[in-house]
């Protein structure tokens, strides 16, 4: 019987109503959102579309992400620089680095989360 996919991401947050409108507002992630506007996303779930997933543990005393945090998202994104430029005008930091991206593997910028949580936007290769 094999794992068909991650089937959802829980994590504590200080105010869950809050951070989860930011993401629903600046990300589209989170319950009833889809990347189709035509498909329909049930009360309590975010229909994604399908495509590779990384699930990488990382040693204990990686730099990839902040010390006092034991996990970082990645989301998955298409038109990164439109995403980019939508952040920013909403107010939100976003970091880039030329040595994060690769052609075989993509682009990379990261952002955080009203709570501090990394948030790290890849868009694959074409």
């Amino acid at each position: 019987m094999p794992v068909l996919g991650i089937g959802g991401l829980f994590f504590r947050a200080r105010d869950p109503d809050a951070l989860g409108a930011w993401y629903r507002e600046h990300l589209n992630v989170g319950p009833g959102c889809s990347p189709d506007p035509v498909e329909e996303a049930g009360e309590w779930t975010w229909n994604a579309q399908g495509g590779p997933t990384v699930f990488a543990p990382f040693k204990a005393d990686t730099d990839y992400f902040a010390a006092d945090k034991q996990w970082m998202l990645n989301l998955r994104v298409s038109e990164l620089d439109a995403l980019i430029a939508s952040l920013g005008a909403a107010g939100i930091e976003v970091v880039t680095k030329p040595e994060w991206n690769d052609p075989s593997t993509g682009r990379f910028a990261r952002i955080h989360d009203p709570e501090g949580n990394a948030i790290e936007l890849w868009e694959p290769p074409a």
